[in-house]
């Protein structure tokens, strides 16, 4: 179905007993972001302009806070990005976040994954994904960059749990777009919205975004956990939820080879997975919601056949090793 959303989470049913679906940092809650949002003051409007949060996270990144744009989440950005964006195509990663097609889609903007120079189709909006999801690979720069006539933004929604490596971007190449960060996912806060972009230093496109921007994008709980993640102890704690998650990948990856399964390489906290020739993908979800497990489809990332299966704890690795034997067991004659 044109349009068609789908993401990882819970659904009509409430939470998963472990969910493998989403990629939020499973070393969380983040302890100070998550008292910082359970202290905010929703009696009161937040400061419509956001100005001292600007401030904060303009500090972070190094940057005027007027290069801060702040969003109600890395979706409204994605749909703020093609409405504002000229006529013409939006160019998004082959396989990458749904929500990328589906904003062009509902602008009525036709959707390629290649700027072929050969064809008169002009590309308007250019999305760009390190690491992407769902293979967790870094996507490199473009070799030249187009003009400003060309709004391009990089997605760094899953940069702050890079396992391995580094941004396969340089950093000139990185500031020439926007870069949209939405820190929820690191925290292990899902359920708070709330992201920003850092803005070139020049460009035509910051002036048309801002006023594009509903007011009071963020909530007063968006708003605490946004300015918790600059906190210098935040920063630190993340980087060491990446050491344990390094470990718990391992030992998941290395579980899922034992039974069959083909775990595919990322340097995120999250991979891609393909069933055994010997069993159906059917069989295997309905296994894993007997048991209260969820992994998440990757057919609307344009990749079909697989799961998206982010990492976990040795308790949930262990339920899940547990649930997978059984779904592999020959079916009675």
């Amino acid at each position: 179905m044109r349009g068609l959303r789908v993401h990882g989470g819970p659904g009509a049913d409430g939470p998963a007993r472990f969910d493998f679906s989403t990629t939020a940092n499973a070393c969380g809650p983040q302890p100070a972001a998550w008292q910082a949002v359970r202290r905010a003051d929703r009696r009161h409007y937040p400061d419509p302009e956001g100005r001292a949060l600007r401030e904060r996270l303009a500090a972070l990144h190094g940057v005027g806070a007027e290069r801060v744009l702040l969003a109600a989440s890395a979706s409204e950005f994605i749909f703020r990005c093609t409405a504002v964006a000229d006529p013409g195509a939006v160019r998004v990663p082959r396989f990458g976040f749904g929500d990328y097609a589906a904003a062009a889609h509902a602008f009525d903007k036709a959707v390629v994954h290649d700027v072929d120079p050969r064809r008169e189709r002009r590309v308007a909006l250019a999305w760009f994904a390190d690491p992407g999801s769902p293979l967790g690979q870094p996507e490199a720069a473009p070799p030249t960059l187009p003009d400003d006539q060309v709004l391009q933004v990089l997605d760094r929604a899953c940069a702050p749990l890079r396992l391995q490596g580094r941004s396969a971007w340089p950093a000139a190449a990185a500031r020439a777009v926007f870069q949209l960060w939405s820190p929820n996912k690191a925290l292990g806060l899902t359920g708070v919205r709330g992201a920003y972009a850092i803005a070139p230093a020049r460009s035509r496109w910051t002036g048309r975004l801002q006023a594009a921007c509903p007011s009071w994008p963020l909530g007063a709980d968006g708003a605490a956990m946004l300015a918790a993640w600059t906190e210098p102890a935040v920063q630190r704690w993340v980087a060491a939820s990446r050491l344990r998650l390094r470990g718990w990948q391992r030992s998941q990856q290395a579980l899922l080879a034992a039974l069959g399964f083909e775990p595919l390489p990322s340097v995120a906290n999250f991979f891609v997975v393909r069933p055994p020739a010997r069993v159906g993908m059917r069989r295997v979800e309905q296994a894993l919601a007997a048991e209260g497990l969820r992994w998440r489809d990757t057919l609307s990332f344009g990749l079909p056949g697989a799961w998206r299966v982010s990492v976990q704890p040795p308790r949930a690795q262990q339920a899940l090793r547990a649930c997978l034997s059984r779904a592999l067991e020959p079916c009675p004659r």
